[in-house]
């Protein structure tokens, strides 16, 4: 299909193009795939057609985070990363994400780029940064206060704690809720309605509200990944990936 890759898949149906991750079961990414998958946004906005996109993901989760085992732990790695983060935010046209199972770090960001979440009741998300012994990055500290305010995001940023579906949509990080069965169909319907509508004039309201958005992530992301750099070095985060990998809370030690 138009604009498919290896890790990404694109289908039409319509007037709404989904956009599906194909790194099952957990859709890890790196950012050759960020990369790509920016790229297939943007010929998506060329063409007059396609009026809105859902992006989803094969397998149990939408996006697990970021793929440690290409080296994705340096500060020129975060650099293209999230390059990549701010091409996506720059995108012209409306985004549904359907958020099955995790959604957390780097697939926390991702989720964040979309206009609207749609969330299986058992999708987790969750910041885990502060867990993994580095600072937040892919925009997060400018995009998760945005949607869920300033108390909300601390807590989530500073304890990495994971929340479920029904909790994301009380507190605005996701916009529904479907059972897993559904998911797809709910973030479709959704994407319809929105394609429904006169398309210029969707993307006319849409800038004005997303405007500065992408040049903010990217002042944004220029201090994330300076903070990652520093901290990429630190024992602490030596700590946290083997923590994490280990399934156990990190023995930090500040240093």
């Amino acid at each position: 299909m138009f604009g498919s890759t290896e890790e990404i898949s694109i289908t039409l149906d319509g007037h709404v193009a989904v956009v599906e991750l194909c790194r099952p079961p957990h859709n890890f990414v790196h950012a050759t795939l960020l990369e790509e998958l920016a790229d297939c946004f943007e010929q998506l906005g060329d063409k007059v057609d396609v009026r809105c996109l859902v992006l989803a993901a094969q397998g149990k989760s939408f996006c697990a985070g970021a793929d440690f085992s290409r080296d994705e732990g340096s500060g020129d790695t975060a650099r293209r990363f999230y390059a990549a983060a701010v091409r996506l935010f720059a995108f012209c046209k409306p985004v549904v994400a359907a958020i099955q199972g995790a959604a957390i770090g780097a697939g926390l960001g991702l989720a964040l780029f979309a206009d609207f979440r749609i969330a299986a009741a058992e999708a987790r998300f969750s910041a885990n940064f502060t867990k993994l012994g580095i600072h937040p990055g892919f925009g997060i500290t400018h995009t998760l206060p945005r949607l869920v305010g300033h108390q909300n995001a601390a807590m989530l940023l500073y304890t990495g704690r994971r929340i479920g579906g029904a909790e994301a949509v009380r507190i605005g990080l996701a916009d529904g809720l479907a059972p897993t069965g559904a998911l797809r169909d709910v973030a479709m319907a959704l994407a319809r309605e929105i394609a429904e509508s006169a398309p210029l004039a969707v993307m006319a309201t849409r800038a004005t509200l997303r405007s500065g958005l992408a040049e903010a992530v990217a002042a944004q992301t220029a201090h994330e990944a300076s903070e990652q750099e520093r901290l990429f070095v630190t024992a602490d985060y030596a700590e946290g990936l083997r923590s994490v990998a280990e399934r156990r809370a990190g023995n930090f030690s500040g240093r």
